[in-house]
């Protein structure tokens, strides 16, 4: 049976997600940004918390973790980094694997933003939570790793089956495309740029994406293509990245 998910917006520009194994009722929250919209939302569904799934030990990843282990008992699983401000009760690392229920996550090293960043794929359903490592049109800024780890990890996640739903933890998706249209051309970037525009006109969200749509009109994906526009002519792919990253870091539009 299959994973549902469902998303809804936490602080100024986060996504809470809760995700529910159809087989056996149990369900999880990937991160924990707002702890009381979190325990709004479980309450509304009606579902019984069995797992936190951290992703990385950023306050508005991991902040709500203590609130919500006192409301539901629930078990707290995640990189080692989330001690710095919360107890686990599981520690995982890239390679691993999470039952929840009869859904089986793997877990994905994508350090870059964070040393210890995680992201949770689930195969049967192709859906991944990916944190701040990939955005729609983005990536997380790096923060503790470097543009070669950063790279790799977005590698990582854009080697899963193109099909795959791409659950990203924040709305950053309209100023995302328009740096995207200031370092790329392509028309389907454009297209795509003009629907999200169209969307947020409408106040409806632009999460979750595809790898597909990603690894098509991402710039932090496609950089080695854009290598010559930002500087990078000749470098490896991974400082052709760094330099599409360096390139957002200081973008004002």
């Amino acid at each position: 049976m299959p994973l549902t998910v469902h998303q809804f917006p936490c602080l100024s520009d986060n996504y809470g997600f809760l995700c529910r194994d159809e087989a056996t009722g149990l369900a999880a929250c990937v991160d924990t940004p707002e702890a009381g919209a979190i325990l709004r939302e479980l309450n509304k569904l009606g579902w019984k918390l069995d797992l936190i799934l951290n992703t990385h030990w950023h306050p508005d990843h991991a902040g709500g973790n203590a609130e919500i282990v006192a409301a539901t008992g629930c078990k707290i699983v995640g990189p080692a980094e989330v001690t710095k401000i919360s107890v686990i009760d599981r520690e995982v690392r890239g390679g691993d694997e999470v039952m929840l229920g009869q859904t089986r996550f793997e877990v994905i090293e994508t350090g870059g933003h964070t040393l210890g960043h995680i992201a949770y794929f689930d195969p049967a359903d192709r859906i991944a939570f990916v944190g701040d490592t990939l955005f729609a049109l983005g990536c997380g800024r790096l923060f503790e790793g470097t543009a070669e780890q950063m790279w790799n990890s977005l590698q990582r996640l854009a080697a899963l089956p193109d099909e795959t739903t791409v659950y990203c933890a924040h709305e950053y998706t309209a100023s995302n495309a328009r740096f995207a249209l200031s370092v790329d051309d392509d028309p389907a970037l454009k297209a795509r740029a003009d629907q999200i525009f169209a969307a947020r006109e409408r106040g409806e969200p632009t999460v979750p994406t595809t790898i597909a749509l990603e690894k098509a009109t991402n710039p932090f994906l496609r950089a080695p293509r854009l290598a010559e526009r930002v500087g990078a002519g000749g470098e490896p792919d991974f400082k052709a990245f760094g330099a599409v990253r360096a390139a957002k870091d200081s973008f004002k539009g």
